[in-house]
């Protein structure tokens, strides 16, 4: 939302801050470079709200701000007096978001929600993996993305839910009615995803069960296995095709010369799900005498969907990527009183590659402002700017450990 106008005060606790900081591959100034991407345009305060004045701080700023987004174990801002009962007669037009791993209410609302755990407990994970050739249930340890997807569709669900909490509110407002703060309590996203998983064990009793590359019930759509590029002999390449309408399946048989494939036996998706492996061997087999160039170059001849497996190497080099602006360069300012940003080339800093924030709304430049802040860097800001501490009382809770330094 801030790359779309809102002001996003982010509340870190002081000397350590937001453990995605410190995750996976650190820079030269030993901060994520995944930090720097997923807190841009973000200010950052810290304040310590185990301690009572570090509380009454974070109520200023949420009486101040139209929205208030956390994501504590349930109870815990309520023990604070931070919850929806204690903010909203303060400001009852304040929309209070809510991002636990189970919701507020329910037998398991007081478990520790982590998105790999979510992602089991949904059924997500029964469903990705290699299936057993005999039951079709799960065989082995499922396959999870290489990504916190959890945590990305849970963020998703949270920003739609206040984005239709702030329109409500809007309404109310136009019709002259006062309040409109309401609770979003964004709960089971994963289940969200399940598609037609729940009605189809409803109506018919299918567990559904992982499908390896493919997708159960449609078919063809799945990776195949091309020839190696004369540039990486070693290395293995898939091309991705989709091709399960029926006049483009057509089109990729006719392509393959595999017209015994079509007709009425072939027609229709239903009739191509009880003949998968057949057509799924003649696609492999067709793809493997030929690089991904070459398949791409003629499947898209005759309008068959594909794309080559691609690596985020082949992406950033992307000629589409580039053309449309998909990956910037965010400028990170090497903080005041550093020394030389050890061999970086650039004695003020950095750049950092990436991915474009979307949606893209016309007239509205929702550009990245400045990478993920150095922790606390909007202290003075937020705190003498906003809320109108004076420079006495700012060095006081400083020197008290309420706020950061």
């Amino acid at each position: 939302m801030c790359h779309y106008g809102a002001e996003v005060i982010k509340v870190e606790p002081p000397n350590v801050g937001d453990p995605l900081r410190v995750w996976r591959e650190l820079d030269v100034d030993g901060v994520s470079p995944w930090w720097r991407s997923i807190a841009r345009n973000k200010k950052s305060v810290t304040i310590d709200m185990r301690k009572e004045e570090g509380r009454k701080l974070v109520k200023q700023l949420a009486v101040k701000s139209d929205v208030i987004l956390e994501n504590f174990k349930p109870g815990t801002l309520e023990k604070w007096k931070l919850g929806p009962a204690d903010l909203h007669p303060l400001n009852p037009s304040l929309i209070f978001t809510r991002v636990s791993g189970y919701g507020q209410t329910g037998p398991w609302a007081s478990r520790p929600g982590y998105a790999s755990v979510c992602e089991a407990e949904s059924g997500f994970r029964y469903i990705n993996g290699a299936p057993d050739p005999e039951t079709g249930a799960l065989s082995g340890a499922p396959v999870r993305p290489n990504i916190s997807l959890g945590d990305s569709v849970a963020g998703l669900h949270a920003a739609f839910g206040t984005v239709l909490a702030l329109l409500s509110r809007k309404n109310r407002e136009a019709q002259g009615l006062q309040g409109g703060g309401q609770t979003v309590d964004r709960v089971c996203s994963m289940i969200n995803l399940m598609e037609g998983i729940i009605p189809e064990y409803d109506r018919k009793g299918k567990i559904r069960g992982p499908s390896g590359s493919s997708v159960t019930g449609i078919v063809p759509t799945n990776a195949y296995p091309c020839a190696p590029t004369p540039d990486a002999p070693t290395v293995p390449t898939y091309v991705v095709i989709g091709a399960n309408a029926d006049s483009i399946y057509n089109r990729l048989m006719g392509a393959l010369g595999r017209a015994d494939l079509t007709g009425p036996a072939y027609a229709h998706n239903q009739h191509r799900v009880a003949r998968q492996a057949e057509i799924e061997d003649a696609i492999a087999a067709w793809t493997r005498t030929r690089t991904p160039q070459e398949v791409e170059d003629t499947l898209r001849a005759v309008g068959v969907p594909v794309g080559r497996v691609l690596n985020v190497k082949d992406i950033v080099e992307s000629e589409h990527a580039r053309a449309r602006g998909l990956v910037e360069d965010v400028w990170v300012s090497k903080p005041s009183g550093e020394g030389e940003s050890k061999g970086e080339g650039e004695e003020g800093g950095w750049t950092v590659k990436m991915s474009k924030v979307v949606p893209v709304l016309e007239g509205c430049d929702a550009k990245t402002r400045w990478a993920g802040p150095e922790l606390g860097q909007h202290n003075r800001e937020v705190l003498i700017g906003e809320l109108g501490l004076d420079e006495a009382e700012f060095a006081r809770l400083q020197a008290e450990g309420v706020i950061g330094k």
